[in-house]
């Protein structure tokens, strides 16, 4: 039809063309753009909303850090934070630095911050191990996390730490950047950058660091604990080993001078490397924060420790563990106190790495017949003399009857005997007449403070006594019979001087806890114990020594307690589990350790003569010598003293008092067990008993 609409196809009205291939991959690309782009602005938005403040990248966040120097002013630890004035990066040999980067970060310089060609690589790798073996961080973005961010591992703090990262490297230089790294980073053992470490493990500026010392300090980074040279001395020069080998790699050190710093041994400083001197720290540390409170500043502690004698305990710890180990000999602790109390010297366990558990002053373990001093001092203090005879035969006292590590009786002896042989029925009998409440409180007079239970077997050492508390009484013997309180802390001050603490001397003076001729007989006696009796294994030839020996029932602990003028050791060996030992007598293992450690000290110490004590009272004349009582002692037993490594059989075992049951024989014996002196006795009296404490059971170099 004539002037009619047409609805053919026309080329007016018709659809657009088609895109091209490349038109549509423009287009797409662009819209794709566009959404990536709102995408990224929102998803940084959202990250960087709660982004730390960076004006804080100065600013030391840390911890007081607390030095301990010893009583000539050597330095035993510092705990807490340990900061050194920044390290000038290009005053430190080029390997230094070079040591970090071939490690932590090989493509330092050629990346923005972060590293696509790492995170890769460690992502391939850790897929194909199927657990993480290694990361992709760089070192930018460590510090980045070291400086402004927590340590959670989430997604957020991820993003958080790219985007920092590339703050810094767009703010800093590379080498500004290393720089801040190094002096930023934690070392472990409280040391924060590189010349904190340097010094708190080798002693020595960075700027006089070896090839070897650097290896060590950069794979440190990977875990400080994990690979410490002081606890894990093999791991940390196995670690050390890999990151030669990468500095090789890497060209910053040749083939030579890696076989030269595998060949020189490090060497870990002698503070660090005293980790017994740790279990004292840790005494201390408590003490502290009972004195000035929590720490708000760094502090100096100036304390009553020798480190030399500290480390010549610790070596004569350890040569007696290694030598006794088949006879199940696992732990031990010693305490040495001077006469006025201070801790000369503390070694709490085996091995600080291994156990903080502080076996000095925290383990209560049965004394065994070094509690026996305490029943003869009562005994004396009621009329007993050395000379006193006292029979030596079956004793049953209730239900128990005690019997001698010999298995034999020996009849009437003198008291003086007595406590050479360690005699049990003897001991046993003569608490039964003075009275156990009057022994216990003869032992806390004198600086036992563990309950003390009145049981009869108390005599024969049924007590849970530590180290420290053993020391603490046995210091009256040896400074003529003053009462001491064992202290380790002289003086707490400022690094300007200003003191906090100051330990005040008592202006009444020292307590005197023992009054002649009490002492006298006390000593004599257990100089006995050294010359003749159970203790001649610890005998040192031209000393005044005297102490005691004890072994409990089943060979669980085993004691040495002894001590020369002004000095007292306590030693003690067992095991945490409190299982047997194969027939450690307080004889053998503790007396070496004491002899060892004493024959190393007493030069050092110039210690005098077992002091006399007080005056004697008006009149007063000495019985016939008491020395040849004592002499005779070891004719009974032949002449051969126990060695090191022999059972003693002048010693003895704690019997366990029996269970109740009726009695089948008279609970008196048909012989008397002592012969009561003359001197009236004071009245027996029950001590309160208080509530028993809860049982807690508890390299040197690489290269």
């Amino acid at each position: 039809m004539a002037g009619g609409f047409s609805f053919g196809r026309g080329n007016g009205g018709g659809e657009k063309p088609a895109r091209t291939p490349l038109q549509r991959v423009l287009y797409w690309g662009a819209v794709l753009g566009v959404w990536g782009a709102i995408f990224l602005v929102v998803f940084f938005a959202v990250f960087a909303r709660d982004l730390p403040d960076t004006s804080t990248l100065y600013n030391v966040d840390r911890q007081p850090s607390i030095t301990y120097l010893d009583r000539n002013g050597a330095l035993i630890a510092v705990r807490g934070t340990q900061q050194a004035p920044p390290a000038d990066l290009d005053a430190l040999p080029d390997y230094v630095p070079a040591a970090f980067i071939a490690i932590e970060d090989r493509r330092f310089y050629h990346h923005p911050g972060f590293d696509p060609i790492g995170m890769s690589r460690a992502m391939v790798s850790n897929m194909r191990a199927g657990r993480v073996v290694q990361g992709g961080s760089t070192l930018t973005q460590q510090l980045a996390k070291n400086l402004f961010l927590s340590p959670d591992q989430n997604m957020k703090r991820k993003v958080q730490e790219l985007m920092l990262a590339v703050w810094l490297e767009m703010k800093f230089s590379k080498d500004e950047i290393l720089a801040l790294y190094l002096n930023r980073v934690y070392f472990g053992a409280g040391a924060y950058g590189i010349e904190a470490a340097s010094q708190r493990y080798f002693d020595k500026s960075a700027k006089q660091l070896t090839v070897g010392e650097a290896a060590l300090l950069a794979g440190l980074l990977k875990a400080p604990s994990r690979y410490s040279p002081v606890s894990e001395s093999e791991r940390a020069a196995n670690r050390a080993t890999v990151v030669l080998n990468e500095m090789v790699d890497a060209g910053v050190i040749t083939s030579e001078q890696r076989a030269q710093a595998v060949t020189e041994p490090v060497r870990v400083s002698r503070t660090l490397a005293t980790q017994h001197a740790q279990y004292f720290i840790d005494w201390l540390d408590r003490q502290i924060r009972e004195l000035v409170g929590e720490p708000t500043e760094d502090m100096i502690v100036e304390t009553t420790l020798d480190l030399t004698l500290q480390t010549q305990a610790e070596r004569a710890v350890r040569r007696i563990l290694d030598r006794d180990r088949s006879k199940g000999v696992e732990q031990a602790a010693l305490v040495a106190l001077d006469g006025e109390g201070r801790v000369r010297a503390m070694i709490g366990g085996s091995s600080y790495a291994d156990s903080q558990f502080n076996r000095a002053t925290e383990a209560r373990r049965q004394a065994g017949s070094a509690f026996k001093p305490f029943v003869y001092l009562t005994a004396v203090e009621s009329g007993y003399t050395p000379e006193t005879r006292v029979n030596d035969a079956p004793i049953r006292i209730g239900n128990w009857s005690p019997r001698n590590y010999s298995g034999t009786f020996n009849g009437e002896m003198t008291l003086a005997n007595a406590v050479a042989q360690s005699t049990n029925t003897v001991a046993a009998g003569v608490a039964d007449q003075v009275g156990r409440d009057n022994v216990a409180r003869t032992a806390r007079r004198l600086g036992i403070t563990s309950r003390i239970g009145l049981e009869p077997a108390m005599a024969l050492g049924a007590v849970e006594v530590s180290p420290l508390e053993m020391a603490q009484a046995y210091d009256a013997f040896a400074n003529g019979g003053r009462r001491v309180q064992a202290y380790g802390i002289s003086r707490i001050r400022t690094p300007e001087g200003r003191v906090i603490y100051q330990r005040a001397s008592r202006a009444e003076g020292p307590v005197q806890a023992i009054s002649n001729p009490y002492l006298y007989y006390m000593n004599q006696m257990m100089r006995g114990v050294i010359t003749s009796g159970s203790g001649r294994g610890a005998a040192i030839s031209g000393r005044d020594l005297a102490g005691k020996t004890g072994t409990t029932s089943d060979y669980k602990d085993a004691w040495f307690v002894g001590y020369t003028g002004g000095f007292v050791t306590a030693v003690w060996v067992g095991k945490d589990d409190n299982t047997a030992m194969r027939g450690v007598t307080g004889s053998s293992a503790p007396a070496a350790i004491w002899r060892n450690f004493m024959e190393a000290a007493l030069p050092r110490l110039n210690a005098p003569a077992i002091p006399d004590g007080p005056p004697m009272p008006e009149g007063w004349q000495p019985p016939s010598p008491v020395e040849s009582l004592i002499g005779q002692i070891g004719d009974l037993f032949g002449d051969n003293p126990p060695g090191d490594g022999a059972t003693d059989p002048l010693d003895e075992r704690l019997i366990e008092p029996q269970p109740a049951q009726r009695p089948t024989a008279p609970n008196r014996p048909e012989t008397p067990p002592v012969v009561r002196p003359t001197q009236p006795q004071p009245p027996r009296r029950e001590e309160p008993r208080p509530e028993p404490e809860p049982e807690k059971k508890s390299d040197p170099l690489f290269f």
